[in-house]
């Protein structure tokens, strides 16, 4: 079946605030290159990458927004957002096997290839190239990942971003059974993604939350819950584990040291809590510790994260679905960070 010439879909005309999202009736279909496929989105997550961008928090300038994107350079507009994606594909290029057509996929949000060429910074799917906010969209053959599952479209887009960030600062920090990891904003998408995948691995989990929400997080394998507001080093005493998952950082950062134990890892993705933190040198030094920024995928994280979805290794957390003329609500809610999980965006 032909695709059509034009779609709906938001995007994204400018750095600020939810303004500057707009829905369009008169978006051109992509079409494939040689080695693409166009997949007609059902489903797409809400994540802090898409708000991020959308507010220029990733620029270090001085408000010019010309390092802004995920990769640092700045966005061309408008742009289609969105790094989530469920979807079927529903046309491929001239070098894809045919036979993909018709196969439920998740797309790999960190891209490697584009236009047939292997890129020598990773994209982001809907940062620095179009996204899922639409009716379809197109991606390299080798970042759609076939699904083979029992689950709903809507939540197994809640598993991309969040658990491929999460699965990579597992496997970047290179969690074993046995040991004990500590996750700040376990709440959140990638936090609790980290609290089951630690999990799965047989790790012991401490997650960091508020009181109303820690016996949801003990249902996702969280082993103890901390209040965010505790001291970290009086609650657990200071050496006493193996590895920080950050996604938080702020005032409370040097504590997160503290608890490590000598020879200790942290792994960071984010920081919510502000992204400037004041470090003693002679504690990373001294207690020999070892420092993870995570953002570019391992390249058999997101291959791996199928295989545990399709085993049922880990559950889907959809925490509210809106369709995605509510964007802007949708936004809104993740904003006020009262949910656990995902909230996702449903196009079907």
């Amino acid at each position: 079946m032909p695709l059509p010439c034009k779609m709906s879909g938001v995007v994204l005309t400018g750095h600020g605030g939810p303004e500057k999202l707009e829905w369009r009736d008169d978006l051109p279909v992509p079409t494939p290159g040689a080695r693409d496929v166009v997949v007609k989105v059902s489903a797409a997550g809400v994540n802090n990458t898409d708000i991020n961008t959308r507010t220029a928090w990733y620029s270090k300038g001085d408000g010019e927004s010309d390092d802004a994107s995920w990769s640092g350079k700045a966005l061309s507009f408008p742009r289609i957002q969105g790094a989530d994606v469920c979807g079927h594909i529903v046309a491929v290029g001239d070098q894809v096997d045919a036979a993909r057509v018709g196969e439920r996929v998740l797309i790999e949000p960190c891209i490697r290839e584009v236009n047939g060429e292997i890129l020598e910074t990773p994209w982001y799917f809907g940062s620095e190239c179009d996204g899922g906010f639409a009716e379809y969209t197109r991606v390299a053959a080798r970042h759609a990942h076939r699904v083979e599952s029992n689950l709903t479209d809507i939540e197994l887009a809640s598993f991309p971003c969040s658990y491929s960030t999460a699965e990579n600062m597992l496997t970047r920090a290179a969690v074993k059974s046995g040991e004990t990891v500590l996750v700040t904003g376990a709440s959140g998408g990638v936090g609790s993604a980290a609290v089951q995948l630690a999990s799965a691995r047989g790790a012991r989990v401490v997650a960091v939350t508020s009181a109303n929400k820690a016996d949801k997080l003990k249902a996702l394998g969280a082993d103890e819950t901390l209040d965010r507001d505790a001291d970290y080093v009086s609650a657990l005493g200071a050496g006493q584990v193996d590895v920080v998952i950050d996604l938080v950082a702020g005032r409370k950062w040097p504590s997160l040291l503290d608890v490590l134990r000598p020879g200790g890892r942290y792994a960071v993705a984010g920081a919510i809590a502000g992204p400037l933190v004041e470090l003693d040198v002679r504690t990373l030094y001294l207690k020999d510790l070892s420092f993870y920024g995570c953002t570019v995928l391992e390249p058999e994280v997101f291959g791996n994260l199928v295989t545990r979805i399709e085993r049922g290794d880990i559950a889907p957390l959809v925490a509210e679905t809106y369709s995605l003329h509510e964007i802007g609500a949708a936004q809104d809610a993740f904003g006020r960070k009262g949910h656990i999980g995902k909230i996702v965006l449903s196009l079907s």
